[in-house]
């Protein structure tokens, strides 16, 4: 099984390097749209047509997904939505400057949960589990989920077999990485050039 994982592509929260996590539901900004459609066209001629479309429910995905592979149905995968950043949503590092909770979070290296969010080892617990159960039982050869930056990272740091540092699978909007299913349960990826 070939699985191809997707970011979604650019929202307007993007543009402005806000926190856009899983509670605040931003759809494409033109230049999104404009880029989901572009890369369409490169998805085409590079991958094989996907036999099934896993997405998270937030808009921005699921409108992500449309652009790419028109006419598809897609399949709605809760647990796949991006980190909840509690109190820093929505927000940029420009307004977070001086907030003693952000700077502590900085110095963590990102492993402190957010205030009144979610922890990074229960973001990866939770996508992790929610992509397996989507995988278990599919017979489909090419699977593509359009997923969020923090969703490639998370399961990719946990079920790649290399597993490289979290921050080391930071993809660019409506970017795909290309990975092998090599086990289904337990779930193990193996992403094409590691």
């Amino acid at each position: 099984m070939q699985l191809l994982l997707i970011r979604h592509s650019i929202t307007a929260g993007n543009l402005e390097h806000r926190y856009i996590g899983c509670r605040t539901d931003e759809p494409l900004c033109e230049a999104g749209i404009a880029l989901a459609q572009q890369k369409s066209v490169e998805f085409r001629r590079s991958f094989p047509v996907p036999e099934l479309v896993l997405v998270s429910p937030m808009q921005r995905c699921r409108q992500t997904a449309e652009i790419l592979f028109p006419h598809m149905s897609q399949k709605i995968v809760w647990g796949l939505q991006e980190c909840d950043f509690g109190a820093f949503e929505g927000k940029n590092y420009q307004e977070l400057s001086g907030d003693t909770s952000y700077q502590a979070w900085i110095d963590s290296g990102g492993t402190l949960a957010f205030p009144e969010g979610e922890s990074r080892e229960g973001f990866v617990r939770r996508c992790c589990a929610a992509l397996e159960a989507a995988l278990q039982s599919r017979q489909e050869s090419h699977i593509a989920a359009v997923v969020h930056g923090g969703t490639i990272m998370a399961v990719l740091s946990a079920l790649e077999q290399q597993q490289k540092a979290y921050f080391s699978w930071q993809v660019k909007p409506c970017t795909p990485v290309f990975c092998r299913v090599v086990t289904l349960s337990p779930l193990r990826l193996a992403a094409s050039g590691s």
